[in-house]
């Protein structure tokens, strides 16, 4: 997108980018992409008592992508009794995506302990693919914290235990705010937010207010 950023700057255009990074762009307000990844792997650590046997569903190579499996990895790399069966399968973001990655690592793995889907959809699919070739020994965690992973966090039986949750309307609304102040002659410092995460669970899903956080 960087080419059409630049013609858009050249112009005179404000361009404010929001949830992923874009080259040029005049200000970014974005998750922390590896606080991300590493709150909701070290929550799978823990729920594994630091060991065993875990896969990372990975995905399209974009900044948000990227840093949340590099988060995921700092947060295992703490416990030496983890062992990383696959991080570089591309679950492609999606709920098929993540079906179709772990279809294949359960064919190829007989005990896989935990799995860390690099979005909730893809989670969503890693846990479908489980219940259809009758695997139920693993966790699974994602991130978003979107209001389908919350009904299923609800369930009753389900393998998905938490999620990194983001705040789209918070994010949405910042990124507005700053590029009004910026046409204001207002200049962001940083030039890029990173807002964190916070872990929505099993235990504490009821107390959970959602992606609008009630707005």
């Amino acid at each position: 997108i960087k080419p059409f950023v630049e013609k858009a700057r050249e112009a005179g255009i404000i361009v404010a980018a929001m949830d992923v990074s874009a080259g040029g762009a005049d200000l970014t307000v974005m998750t922390n992409n590896v606080q991300a990844g590493e709150l909701a792997c070290e929550d799978l650590a823990t729920r594994l008592n630091g060991k065993g046997d875990v896969a990372i569903i990975n995905g399209p190579p974009v900044s948000s992508i990227i840093d949340r499996v590099k988060g995921c990895k700092q947060a295992f790399a703490r416990h030496p009794e983890i062992k990383i069966l696959s991080d570089n399968q591309d679950g492609k973001a999606s709920r098929d995506g993540g079906l179709a990655v772990m279809q294949a690592l359960l064919t190829r793995f007989p005990k896989i302990d935990a799995v860390f889907g690099a979005n909730d959809p893809t989670a969503i699919g890693a846990e479908l693919a489980a219940k259809q070739l009758n695997r139920s020994e693993m966790i699974i965690a994602g991130v978003d914290g979107s209001p389908d992973f919350v009904a299923a966090l609800k369930r009753d039986g389900s393998r998905l235990v938490s999620s990194s949750a983001q705040d789209p309307y918070g994010m949405a609304k910042m990124a507005a705010e700053k590029a009004v102040a910026l046409m204001h002659g207002v200049k962001p410092e940083p030039a890029t937010i990173l807002l964190d995460t916070k872990l929505v669970t099993k235990e504490n899903v009821g107390n959970y207010a959602g992606w609008d956080g009630g707005h």
